[in-house]
């Protein structure tokens, strides 16, 4: 009894330490931030991450990890209180960066003033409050989220881009996270989003997603966000994707319908058995509208009892043997999204077939 009071007073007296640690010891008082030169101020508590700063007062920076430094995506210009690059910054910043002051912003602390520069672009980032329309099973890890825009009741974006999901606090995370997902809607219907998602084991977000979130229920969103989109070119395309990576593609698609385009297209989809091919009638469909595209499903691992007559191997591969058939093949744009490995291995089969680096356009997954 005596030995239980005892563990019991010293896990309470612990428990006092870390509350007065973090009101007192990394207590940094109202900090201020300048943006922009003076177009916005404002006053936050010191102590978090600037990204989190930001995103509280409403400043919505990229962050495809939800701050965790991996994605190298909330980048912002530091101009004076940001200390020393840490280590964590060195991967996702390149020398002419460095020399400008950019920084990721959920690596910077805010523990005394800053001034800090945000592109233009992201002031006008707004955050939606939508209402979860339908979920629809794609695979045994893939489901599709149907979104309802409530406030305000439509969204504007080029095609390719992405928005971010607030994953309330669940049994996997204490606190609100923003994840990045692509959106695969149709662009023209403006008062909806669409997005498909790929379970991550232990996800927070996922598991929010796919655990607790039903039809009916309110989903807070912010966007649109993200240099990957369709450019309006007259040059043969070929897209390269793999699992939900198809989302930003399909969304192009929609685009391409819409407008009557007649670019020649081809759309090497890679996943490793049949249980991973999803959306097929509408990849075929769009086969039937564009009159120049072309839909290739790239299976690597196809079951022996498929009876599956289609591609197989790797994406990039079957990607490879294609341009090298194509006389035409380094006038290609590039358009590429799913995992950091296949899209780096796509990037060496680009070069090898003469595309030049300024078309190619990619969005890694992380």
């Amino acid at each position: 009894m005596i030995e239980t009071l005892i563990i019991s007073g010293i896990g309470a007296f612990l428990a006092l330490l870390l509350v007065f640690a973090e009101r007192v010891i990394t207590n940094y008082g109202e900090v201020n931030i300048d943006i922009n030169n003076g177009t916005r101020k404002i006053k936050i508590r010191g102590g978090g991450s600037l990204l989190a700063a930001l995103t509280e007062e409403k400043l919505f920076i990229p962050s495809a990890c939800g701050g965790r430094g991996t994605c190298g995506y909330c980048k912002v210009k530091v101009l004076e209180g940001a200390g020393p690059f840490l280590p964590t910054e060195e991967p996702f910043i390149d020398t002419t960066e460095r020399t400008a002051g950019v920084r990721l912003s959920c690596q910077i602390k805010v523990r005394n003033e800053l001034k800090i520069e945000i592109p233009d672009e992201l002031l006008t980032i707004r955050e939606y409050r939508t209402t979860c329309e339908k979920i629809i099973d794609l695979t045994y890890d893939i489901k599709q989220f149907n979104l309802k825009l409530i406030e305000p009741s439509a969204m504007k974006y080029k095609p390719g881009q992405y928005v971010q999901v607030l994953a309330p606090a669940n049994h996997k995370s204490t606190e609100e996270v923003y994840r990045a997902y692509s959106i695969s809607s149709d662009p023209a219907d403006t008062n909806r989003i669409e997005l498909i998602v790929r379970r991550v084991p232990d996800g927070i977000c996922t598991t929010y997603l796919f655990d607790y979130l039903k039809q009916g229920d309110t989903v807070r969103i912010n966007g649109p966000y993200g240099h990957f989109y369709l450019r309006e070119t007259d040059a043969p395309i070929i897209f390269i994707a793999g699992g939900s990576g198809i989302a930003p593609i399909k969304c192009m698609l929609h685009h391409m319908k819409n407008t009557n385009n007649t670019r020649k297209a081809v759309f090497f989809f890679g996943v490793r058995t049949t249980k991973d091919l999803f959306l097929v009638d509408e990849m075929e469909a769009f086969e039937k509208f564009l009159a120049n595209f072309t839909y290739i499903p790239v299976l690597s691992q196809p079951e022996e009892d498929a009876g599956w007559k289609g591609t197989t191997g790797w994406v990039t591969t079957a990607s490879a043997e294609y341009l090298k058939r194509q006389p035409d093949a380094k006038d290609y744009e590039a358009y590429l999204c799913g995992s950091p490995g296949m899209i780096d291995s796509a990037i060496k089969v680009l070069i090898e077939a003469g595309i030049s680096e300024q078309k190619h356009y990619y969005d890694k997954f992380t």
